[in-house]
């Protein structure tokens, strides 16, 4: 008995089929083999078109399907991790209307910034715990107020992952995790936000029909299992976007437990069973993938968009063709602190930490006579760590306990001076899985079909690979990177100001 996942990512698509009873991987493929596009039309804009996703979604499944030999009929479930707070629409006939808003788009932060003032910070924070901001809600107002006759087209409004769905099932359904990135739900009423609806005139129509996250919320429908060469009936039994799949997938799933991705964004993602919220929504408070009214379950995920963006950006234009360790061997050639140069990492798009500002990535204190390339590329995966730190800073004035972290042991994880940095100023130990999001989402596929009795049997197979403790005899050295760092963001935020 096999279980097939599928992780939707803006820079590439992944597919993995998963053997239930061991937790071992049968066959796993990426495509494409270079990362996907993201077309920005105008400055601060993202987006990408939905039927690229799916293109690769059948080129993934095909290359899985012949690594692994296996017969079809074994596949039981599937799951979908996809990157969140996209917006896909669609017509009444299922028809794409326009690119994907993606999450990375900047256009609707004016538009959330005024429902916030409008409703009420208050408000919003109670009801929400978040700011509508820049999220799904605040882009559909913007189709609605730059767009009105592709607006009034409109059918139905998607996450990413519910257009897969929809593409593998032909039905449109959504979830209460998903409504929550989106800010359409509601955390006092554990609803659909229709007073955010009201206020941005949406009508309800336009959202789908609610499932819980562990569930059949369709089958796969006779066309697309043969185009993915599937067999047709199997269940979608899981959907989740990829920060709260990565906490599943790490078996992050109980208050004070955390995880971590360092991607092409850069994400800490903690459990709370309270509806705790930051003031200033600089991190932000969803649905968990495992939430009940009976034991509630929110994920408090801090999100800094340029980590591993950054990363492949010096790798394009300024490492001259070397790889990723050749990069990370090059970096660690330079002392902590980068002999004082100083990179700011916020080059893709607003970021919430920053309360909604859109500052740009910048290089300080560089210096024609002392700095090399190699101080660059370690100022950069410190200032990577730096911003997350920051974050991890206010999460912990939330009242988030963060003594161990866990992630994926792939993009970012796999530089030694990325997880050293990342534990010795964050103070926590990492621990580094040998799993991704594809993983969890065949694991979440295998509880939402009940082939698992509880989510503790669905981690069987899942590895620590290694534990990164802080390096107490650094930990001076970079406090003082740290603090350098911090003041040159604050002087440039006051700048913006």
């Amino acid at each position: 008995m096999v279980l097939l996942g599928f992780d939707i990512g803006s820079s590439s698509i992944k597919a993995t089929i998963l053997e239930s009873e061991t937790g071992n991987v049968l066959a796993s493929a990426m495509s494409p083999e270079t990362e996907l596009a993201i077309s920005a039309p105008r400055p601060e804009w993202a987006e990408q078109d939905p039927n690229i996703w799916w293109e690769h979604v059948k080129t993934a499944t095909a290359n899985i399907l012949e690594q692994s030999k296996i017969d079809k009929q074994d596949i039981k479930a599937i799951g979908i991790s996809y990157q969140m707070h996209g917006l896909v629409l669609v017509d009444e006939n299922q028809n794409i209307l326009r690119p994907s808003i993606i999450w990375c788009d900047s256009r609707a932060v004016s538009i959330g910034n005024k429902a916030f003032r409008d409703l009420g910070r208050e408000y919003c924070l109670k009801n929400y715990l978040n700011s509508p901001g820049n999220f799904t809600a605040s882009k559909l107002r913007w189709v609605k107020e730059n767009e009105p006759d592709l607006f009034d087209r409109i059918d139905k409004m998607m996450l990413p992952g519910e257009y897969i769905a929809m593409k593998l099932t032909g039905e449109i359904k959504t979830t209460p995790s998903g409504l929550s990135e989106a800010i359409l739900w509601n955390f006092q009423t554990q609803s659909l936000a229709e007073d955010l609806l009201d206020y941005f005139e949406i009508p309800q129509d336009r959202i789908p029909a609610v499932v819980p996250t562990f569930s059949v919320q369709g089958k796969l429908s006779p066309s697309a299992a043969k185009e993915l060469g599937l067999i047709p009936g199997t269940g979608i039994t899981y959907r989740a976007g990829d920060q709260p799949n990565n906490a599943l997938s790490l078996n992050v799933l109980n208050p004070g437990e955390l995880a971590a991705t360092a991607g092409t964004s850069g994400v800490v993602y903690g459990i709370s069973d309270r509806p705790i919220y930051d003031p200033k929504s600089r991190v932000n408070t969803f649905v968990h993938v495992n939430h009940t009214k009976e034991a509630p379950r929110n994920g408090v995920l801090l999100c800094v968009n340029g980590t591993g963006k950054l990363n492949s950006w010096l790798k394009i234009h300024v490492a001259d063709r070397m790889d990723y360790n050749q990069m990370n061997h090059l970096a660690s050639q330079s002392p902590v602190g980068a002999r004082g140069l100083v990179v700011l990492p916020f080059g893709n798009g607003a970021e919430r930490i920053l309360e909604n500002r859109n500052i740009g990535s910048s290089i300080h204190q560089l210096n024609f006579n002392t700095h090399t390339v190699s101080d660059l590329l370690r100022a950069s995966q410190e200032s990577i760590v730096f911003a997350l730190n920051y974050g991890i800073e206010i999460m912990r004035e939330m009242g988030l306990t963060i003594q161990t972290i866990r992630a994926g042991h792939t993009n970012m994880f796999l530089s030694p001076l990325f997880t050293e940095a990342f534990a010795t100023i964050s103070g926590a130990a990492i621990e580094l899985f040998n799993t991704d999001g594809s993983q969890g989402a065949a694991r979440g596929a295998g509880i939402g079909a009940g082939i698992y009795k509880n989510a503790a049997e669905a981690f069987v197979g899942l590895k620590s690979v290694k534990v990164i403790e802080p390096n107490r005899s650094l930990e001076s050295a970079y406090r003082k990177a740290y603090d350098r760092w911090l003041n040159t963001l604050q002087d440039r935020m006051n700048k913006e100001d």
